[in-house]
């Protein structure tokens, strides 16, 4: 009986979306137009689920010579969201690859 199941879980078809942006209003508003263009074309969505925040600190110094101690530290922060969508068909897969999203997202699909 466990064979089965197990037969029908690695049959199945996934896509896995990892989405990535410096601004997390934008990466929201990306994420649920992935959503709602996949739940219109029934497909199942599992996530979003938000992975950790990758912080990339900097320090520069203030001047070159003088105030050799000082310096001024900068932040640059990468916001990533996981989207799985289950069982696509092929009107879903194409509505994936036409869609219009904002500028600054970096989007990566992989299909299982």
């Amino acid at each position: 009986m466990d064979n089965t199941v197990k037969s029908k879980s690695e049959n199945s078809q996934r896509i896995r979306i990892k989405i990535r942006a410096y601004d997390n209003k934008i990466i929201d508003k990306a994420t649920k137009t992935i959503i709602d263009t996949a739940e219109r074309n029934n497909a199942k969505v599992v996530g979003p689920v938000p992975l950790p925040t990758e912080k990339n600190k900097f320090s520069v110094n203030r001047s070159t010579f003088v105030h050799k101690t000082a310096s001024e530290q900068y932040e640059m922060r990468t916001h990533k969201r996981l989207i799985d969508i289950l069982d696509p068909n092929p009107k879903t897969i194409d509505a994936l690859m036409n869609l219009n999203l904002p500028s600054g997202v970096d989007i990566e699909i992989k299909m299982n």
